[in-house]
């Protein structure tokens, strides 16, 4: 277990009066004990409770090696992993859940009357997976200086006759190339007016002159995920496209500039939006303007009208403010951000000058 991430939890606990609570996420549950797996159907649990007296319920398919300071309770396929744990969850107790817990795990309990009640406890996990540790930190700028490397890499791609598909089926191994274990999530890859569909997948379209070309990509580095978007020409652009980059570009900057601790989120997001809806495109920039990542792509937390969260050191998230012109031009352009103790530290450092690659076709 790794007992510093395993004391905030438990401090978290504390706050909100949970004395008890069950985490079936297995990103959260390797967060906390440093082994993931994928369980499928089969019920995979940590179960904390603040008396100290933590269990892990795993199934013996489960290719668990020894796992310090924490008890295992294995289950067969041939047993219930929810009658293992029930002995010692605290029946005249309510039970906090992460929000992740599969209906029939939880009809289970409640059928066995296990505790008191359940409570949605999902923002003590949220909350201290959101601000990462120095080890974290350092991580995701390795993962995110690949990602870097890696945009030049698939600007080159960029050339006369080529597909989407075909650009984004290089990808993988020119991550692989730089050091990356994986896709952290598979390649955004959109021409002209298909990038005006803000999360289009790629396919057939032959690449012309004049088109933008958005490549939203990330790869995954010791589980660490990045994510990043920047948006090319191939040829000179018309003026309203010219427009529309520089725009995105100006909200981006500002947007990046007015990050430090203590500041809501959804003012961040405001001033994204109002330069754009200043500019004339408020309708088109449709989606809100960051998401956190960590372990996951998409972890808990947005930057978005709707935020209540305040700006803290260790916080890690996107700043993505697009326009989308429906059948004729789509820019995003996207970094990752840390909150510092004073201010902010960007994770990619990819030029984002409005750049055209020129092309013969």
């Amino acid at each position: 277990m790794n007992k510093e991430r395993l004391k905030k939890v438990l401090e978290k606990m504390d706050e909100t009066d949970v004395c008890q609570l069950l985490i079936t996420d297995p990103v959260s549950v390797f967060y906390l004990t440093g082994h993931y797996e994928e369980p499928w159907e089969r019920f995979w649990a940590l179960y904390l409770n603040k008396s100290g007296k933590h269990k892990l319920v795993a199934n013996r398919l489960f290719s668990l090696p020894e796992v310090q300071d924490i008890e295992i309770l294995w289950y067969s396929d041939s047993e219930s992993g929810i009658e293992k744990l029930y002995p010692f969850v605290n029946h005249d107790k309510p039970l906090g859940v992460d929000g992740v817990t599969k209906a029939k795990f939880l009809l289970e309990l409640m059928d066995r009357k296990a505790a008191a009640g359940y409570t949605d406890s999902s923002e003590v996990m949220k909350q201290v997976r959101a601000c990462k540790d120095e080890y974290e930190q350092r991580k995701m700028e390795e993962v995110s200086a690949i990602n870097d490397k890696a945009m030049e890499r698939f600007k080159g791609l960029i050339q006369a006759g080529m597909t989407e598909s075909e650009m984004a089926e290089q990808m993988l191994g020119i991550y692989r190339e730089l050091g990356a274990d994986d896709y952290s999530f598979a390649p955004l890859v959109g021409f002209g007016k298909n990038a005006a569909c803000g999360h289009h997948g790629p396919d057939r379209t032959v690449l012309k002159q004049g088109d933008c070309v958005l490549f939203d990509v990330g790869c995954k580095k010791d589980g660490f995920c990045s994510d990043m978007t920047r948006t090319f020409f191939f040829g000179e652009p018309e003026e309203e496209s010219k427009k529309v980059y520089e725009t995105v570009l100006r909200a981006q900057l500002a947007a990046e500039k007015a990050i430090k601790p203590g500041v809501l989120l959804r003012e961040i997001d405001k001033i994204a939006r109002d330069i754009i809806t200043e500019a004339g495109y408020g309708p088109y920039f449709t989606h809100r303007l960051g998401h956190f990542i960590g372990y996951d792509v998409h972890e808990a937390g947005d930057v978005s009208q709707a935020s209540d969260i305040v700006a803290k050191p260790g916080m890690i998230f996107s700043i993505e403010p697009g326009i989308y012109l429906p059948d004729r031009v789509g820019v995003r352009i996207e970094d990752l951000v840390m909150v510092t103790e004073d201010g902010v530290k960007l994770l990619n450092h990819y030029p984002k000058e409005l750049t055209v690659v020129e092309g013969n076709l």
